[in-house]
This record gives structure tokens, C-alpha cells and sequence, in this order.
């Protein structure tokens, strides 16, 4: 499970950074054009829109792995047993899990396939092209909620950290 998680969390990370760089380079390039050869790109305002949720959603799924979601504790660590925060820690993975499958995967997959027939502004591809995160991030986010209660379960993490 930990190799698993090492490896997702790497290509998530590149990924991201792909995303990231890929909007350095086509938001330069913009202002490079537009100021300097008073040419601009039409198309790169766009990509670079659906990058921002690109890279949004695969950071999301980042820190769904790493637990890093906002929190607040309070309930947790009022409760005095391990068992009862093991099971409430529990209980918000499963929560996590069944947001990720209904809203991400199957919302996703309704809204993929009613974007297959729309075109794009500027770039002249398909929306759907650009919407295949959605259900990519949920099934990634819903793998992530399995091996965090995996985790919780064989305690290699703390259903709710002290601080």
C-alpha cells in the first residue's frame, strides 16, 4: 500500500508540475507577444484557464493523500478513547470516499459526456477534452480515502493529529 501511495503521489506531483510550468510558459509567452510582436494569442488564455483546473484538482488529490484538508479537530480530540477517534477518522475518509465517487466520478462522467459535443472557443477541440479530470481526480481522491482508512486501520497514521 505504501509503494502505491509513493507512487501516486509522484506522478501527481509531475503532473502538477506540468500543469504549473505549462502555464508559465503559454502566460510569457501571451504578454511576449501581445506587448512585443503586438500579436496575440488567441488560444492561450484558454489552455491556460483549463490548466489552472488541471493542476486545482490534481493538488486537491495531493492533499486528500497527505490528509491535509481543512479541519477542525475539536470533535476529535474531545473524544477519549482510541478507538472512538479511530472510528470518527474513519467515518471522514468514508465521508471523503462517497463525496469523491458521487460528486467527482459520477458527476464527472455526466458532465464529460455532455461536453463530447461542444467545441471550445479558441482552441477548437472538444470540452470534454478539458472535463476527464473530473472523474480522474475522483477516482484518485476515492483511492486516496481507501488507503488513508487502510492506514488508520493498521494505525500507521493517527486518526486525528494533536496539533
Amino acid at each position: 500500500m505504501e509503494a502505491m501511495r509513493s507512487g501516486l503521489n509522484k506522478v501527481l506531483n509531475a503532473l502538477t508540475g506540468i500543469c504549473f510550468l505549462a502555464m508559465v510558459v503559454f502566460t510569457f509567452s501571451q504578454v511576449v507577444m501581445r506587448y512585443i510582436f503586438n500579436s496575440p494569442l488567441t488560444w492561450s488564455d484558454e489552455l491556460v484557464s483549463y490548466l489552472f483546473a488541471w493542476a486545482s484538482l490534481l493538488g486537491a488529490c495531493l492533499v486528500t493523500g497527505e490528509r491535509g484538508h481543512m479541519s477542525i479537530p475539536l470533535l476529535g480530540q474531545s473524544l477519549s478513547g482510541e478507538g472512538q477517534k479511530k472510528a470518527l477518522g474513519i467515518f471522514g475518509e468514508l465521508v471523503a470516499f462517497v463525496f469523491s465517487t458521487v460528486i467527482l466520478v459520477y458527476g464527472g462522467v455526466q458532465v464529460y459526456s455532455l461536453s463530447m459535443g461542444q467545441m471550445t472557443s479558441s482552441l477548437g477541440v472538444t470540452a470534454a477534452t478539458f472535463y476527464v479530470m473530473l472523474p480522474v481526480a475522483g477516482i484518485v481522491n476515492a483511492l486516496y480515502a481507501v488507503l488513508n482508512i487502510h492506514d488508520i486501520v493498521k494505525e500507521r497514521i493517527q486518526a486525528f493529529p494533536e496539533d
